[in-house]
């Protein structure tokens, strides 16, 4: 058994090593394709390419990368944020990431299961993965739904997908407005704009830089706000799985996890907001924090199967496109009329 702790950990190890070094290049970076993406892409690529007795050998500690090395990734992804950054920008931008959440996670629900008939958790790991931060969002998402491997991998291959088109996008957008004069928009509310409704935070920071700093910046702390909410979003969503449930037990008759990851996410983000460690500390800190997260998203590709993603259909897609058209025709119009109130 400690063998197969060893392989696995060696094998999500080995994947994400070239994925964090790799996304660390700015010719990489520039794409949008952070370590987290590259580490699923490889190890979905390996996944489908080793014998089945290799996954054997390894699935202990593949599913240990997957499970506890990704929550306590999520734990030390505080280190990344401060509650003072919420003050930067101000209510507006907190109204509007509050609004684009929830609007999205509700539109994935509605058109997920009623329109177009996708099973609960394949929905609502793509409206969580879409609303709040993307392929991060989907894995933390996934235990407190007790989600299969498959349709966490299908969410995130949705986000990849509709985020890395948005890299070219956004910036287009901004271009032709200027030029056109369609609408008074400001580089830092065309900022707060892409933080709001783009996927992945490396999306996130390359459509800002492409924009130019004023909207990079502001891009960022939008999106950093989004982040922030994951961990209010889990335990709301972990209150509503109890309550649905008979006698707080889930369908299968075990036990809603609790997720005590989100209660150490906003711990770890309120001390790192007391700003009591010195910064190359927290910088060793993240630098460990993007390594479990790439093991982690390196294990998940290794459980994902091509056959499984085939057999998902077009649906999954079609829905994680209508929640797309949503966050950047309906996020423009909910940050127009946010700021415009607030303003």
């Amino acid at each position: 058994m400690a063998g197969g702790y060893l392989a696995g950990l060696l094998l999500t190890a080995a994947i994400a090593l070239p994925a964090v070094r790799a996304g660390a290049l700015p010719a990489v970076a520039g794409l949008g394709l952070g370590a987290l993406t590259l580490a699923i892409l490889a190890g979905m690529a390996l996944g489908n390419i080793i014998t089945p007795s290799w996954h054997h050998h390894c699935d202990p500690g593949v599913q240990f990368a997957k499970q506890r090395l990704l929550r306590l990734g999520i734990i030390l992804y505080g280190f990344r944020l401060t509650f003072q950054q919420i003050g930067d920008i101000g209510a507006t931008g907190v109204v509007i990431d509050v609004l684009m959440l929830s609007s999205t996670f509700l539109l994935a629900c509605l058109l997920g299961c009623r329109m177009l008939g996708l099973d609960r958790d394949t929905a609502m790991l793509i409206g969580a993965g879409s609303g709040i931060c993307g392929a991060a969002a989907v894995l933390a998402t996934a235990p407190v739904l007790k989600a299969d491997a498959d349709k966490a991998a299908v969410a995130v291959a949705t986000v990849v997908l509709f985020g890395t088109a948005a890299i070219f996008i956004y910036p287009a957008l901004f271009a032709l407005n200027a030029h056109y004069h369609w609408q008074a928009v400001s580089a830092t509310a065309f900022g707060i704009y892409t933080g709001s409704t783009l996927h992945e935070v490396a999306q996130v920071v390359a459509a800002g830089h492409a924009i130019g700093p004023e909207a990079e910046n502001a891009a960022v702390i939008s999106k950093m706000i989004r982040v922030m909410l994951l961990a209010p979003f889990l335990l709301l969503l972990s209150a509503w799985l109890r309550r649905r449930a008979p006698g707080g037990r889930n369908a299968a008759g075990a036990p809603i996890a609790f997720p005590w990851f989100a209660l150490g996410f906003i711990a770890v983000a309120g001390v790192n907001s007391l700003q009591l460690l010195p910064p190359r500390l927290i910088a060793a800190v993240t630098t460990v924090d993007t390594w479990l997260l790439a093991m982690a998203m390196a294990a998940l590709g290794l459980t994902t199967h091509i056959g499984a993603l085939k057999r998902a259909g077009l649906r999954p897609l079609l829905l994680a496109l209508m929640l797309f058209v949503w966050l950047m025709a309906g996020g423009a119009l909910v940050n127009t009329a946010v700021q415009r109130l607030m303003s």
